[in-house]
């Protein structure tokens, strides 16, 4: 709003009502916050009511008023203060919401709203005085009068013990009246919603106060001032940090301010399909800070985190990562380490990300609310509908281990600093193609039927040299063996949930590796919720002359009791198990055994016997 001119009349309390609404807007806290301004007449408002401001986001303006422009600017910015601070909002008002429903919910006004405004106005004039801004008309005598508690919970508690007439504040921008309007229907936020005034000024205020401390500090100069100290510690590894730089290369930093779905990123995260790393400027992190934060970022994307999940719970997952990384930034000095709730455990040293895993999964409990970069209970790698058949997140996955493959040998060589040996084998590894599940069935095979050893025997004398026919010549025979020595049992997860490509894969790779290893028969056993007892079968008739039965739910403890009962399976027979992993948390085996499951699956419990994944 400009000032008055030749062709527009404006009376001169309209006009310091204009000029304290310039003031606060060039304020760098104040000035953020946009907020919907209505000026009005008294008769609206009341002939001593400078201001009001409704819950809907509007602030009302008396401009028959008369306030200085510095007066004006306090109390426009008293108002804005109600909104960025939540007074309307259901979560942080004495109140609170009882379900009558599943769907249903009503809001119980177990408070006073004029004592609740009272204790509004007057947190929000202790904040005024403390940034000194503009022309205040209370004095500090009497805020002391009201301690210094510090919530606004705290001074409505306090005002109820005191037993404070309302009528005696003077505190709001209303004279004696409450100057909120709606305190009587608290905003209640979804999911998806959020209070966008509390966010743009948590982003003004680490914004303006992390700017006077760097610049104090020396970290940045004043042709630097524009530049966030989060692209300063994005382009200190490109143009420092070889081992990460390529990857910060490949990466473009979000503002979480500049999405309202990225409201719940309490300090940063990755979306490495989209090449994405969303930061939160109202961390108020420092250079050095940011420093570690984005090196953590850029090794899980580095590392392939997102996709060496394997149907492991994804939360948890997050969080083992989070410990194994910390902990090599740690060593390695790389920033520094932010300070409260970070995942840093000394004794989980030198353990891989498995290892914790299985660890966490054991302490699941005590885990649940563990803080990573995002916030509680939130992982900080963000991997919605990620797929490795995405052309997009293939390319970039095979960007960044390119990235920090090349990064690790220009380090070493240059010797640019110390790398912990656990990452080194990590990023190693990188390089390495994992070995075909089908080869690992094979060495299993291996392990419990070992290739039967051949003899020369005259039993059946060799008529292959017909041309010397007197000469007797023995011929290579097997060992005799006995059926039971050479079986194994087949449990085979027949659910709804089981596929019959899957069924197919899996039967057919057992029946293969059967015969190569000589196994004279299988006991097949079909399971759902009960088991169906197939008996023995050749090898080559397990993948197609068997017929299925079963696709009820899934069950396999019956299945599993019946081989270890019969008396016609031997005692030291191998078992393996072909599921989908949707079975029950508790399964027992208590012999020799082997899951072949779908990758991406994860069995519910902590397998002993080995385990498959087919592809």
């Amino acid at each position: 709003m400009g000032k008055n001119n030749e062709n527009t009349k404006i009376s001169r309390n309209e006009q310091q009502l204009i000029d304290g609404l310039e003031l606060t807007g060039q304020h760098p806290l104040f000035g953020k916050v946009s907020v919907a301004i209505e000026v009005v007449p008294q008769s609206r408002l009341g002939k001593r009511v400078p201001a009001k401001v409704s819950s809907s986001g509007r602030i009302y303006l008396n401009k028959d008023c008369d306030y200085s422009p510095k007066e004006w600017a306090y109390i426009i910015a008293h108002c804005k203060l109600h909104l960025c601070f939540g007074h309307f909002d259901a979560d942080k008002m004495p109140g609170y919401y009882q379900k009558i429903s599943e769907k249903e919910k009503v809001w119980v006004n177990d408070y006073i709203p004029e004592i609740w405004n009272m204790a509004c106005d007057i947190y929000i004039c202790r904040f005024l005085a403390d940034v000194k801004f503009g022309t205040p008309y209370i004095f500090e005598s009497q805020l002391a009068e009201y301690g210094s508690s510090s919530s606004e919970i705290k001074i409505y508690e306090q005002l109820i013990m005191k037993n404070v007439s309302a009528d005696s504040s003077s505190f709001g921008t209303a004279g004696t009246n409450p100057d909120m309007i709606g305190t009587d229907k608290p905003l209640k936020y979804g999911n998806y919603d959020h209070n966008r005034y509390s966010s743009e000024f948590a982003y003004a205020l680490a914004n303006s106060v992390r700017k006077v401390i760097d610049q104090a500090g020396g970290l940045i100069s004043d042709d630097k001032i524009n530049k966030s100290l989060m692209q300063l510690a994005a382009d200190w590894f490109v143009n420092h940090y070889p081992l990460l730089g390529g990857i910060a290369m490949g990466f473009k930093l979000i503002d979480t301010k500049s999405r309202y779905d990225l409201d719940d990123i309490s300090i940063a995260a990755i979306n490495v399909v989209d090449g994405e790393i969303y930061v939160n400027p109202a961390a108020c992190l420092s250079l050095e800070e940011w420093k570690f934060v984005l090196a953590h970022e850029y090794l899980h994307a580095g590392l392939q985190h997102h996709a060496r999940r394997n149907g492991r719970d994804a939360y948890f997952w997050n969080v083992a990562c989070d410990y194994v990384i910390n902990s090599w930034l740690n060593e390695m000095q790389i920033g520094e380490m932010p300070k409260g709730g970070l995942m840093y455990d000394e004794t989980l040293k030198n353990l891989s990300a498995e290892e914790i895993y299985d660890i966490i999964i054991d302490k699941i409990r005590k885990n649940s609310k563990t803080e990573t970069f995002r916030g509680y209970g939130k992982g900080d790698i963000i991997d919605k509908g990620w797929s490795p058949e995405l052309d997009k997140a293939a390319s970039l996955d095979d960007f960044c281990k390119s990235a920090l493959r090349s990064g690790l040998e220009y380090h070493t060589s240059n010797n640019r600093g110390f790398i912990p040996s656990g990452l080194i084998e990590e990023i190693k590894a990188l390089s390495m193609p994992p070995v075909p599940w089908d080869v690992e069935l094979a060495k299993w095979f291996d392990a419990h039927f070992a290739p039967l050893e051949k003899r020369r025997s005259y039993a059946r004398p060799n008529r292959r040299q017909s041309s010397t026919p007197d000469i007797p010549r023995p011929s290579w025979i097997k060992n005799d063996i006995s059926d039971n020595s050479r079986t194994y049992g087949v449990i085979i997860d027949t659910s709804g949930s089981m596929s019959p490509t899957l069924i197919g894969k899996a039967l057919g790779a057992a029946a293969s590796y059967s015969v190569a290893h000589d196994v004279t028969a299988v006991r097949v056993v079909f399971c759902d919720a009960d088991a169906y007892d197939m008996g023995y079968c050749s090898p080559e008739n397990i993948a197609d002359r068997v017929m299925v039965k079963g696709r009820g739910g899934t069950q396999l403890q019956p299945a599993v009791d019946l081989l270890e009962k019969a008396q016609d399976f031997p005692k030291d027979g191998p078992i393996l198990i072909i599921t989908d992993a949707d079975i029950e948390y508790d399964l027992k085996v208590h012999r020799e055994h082997a899951f072949l499951i779908p990758e991406g699956k994860r069995l519910p419990f902590r397998p002993k016997g080995k385990v498959f994944c087919f592809v």
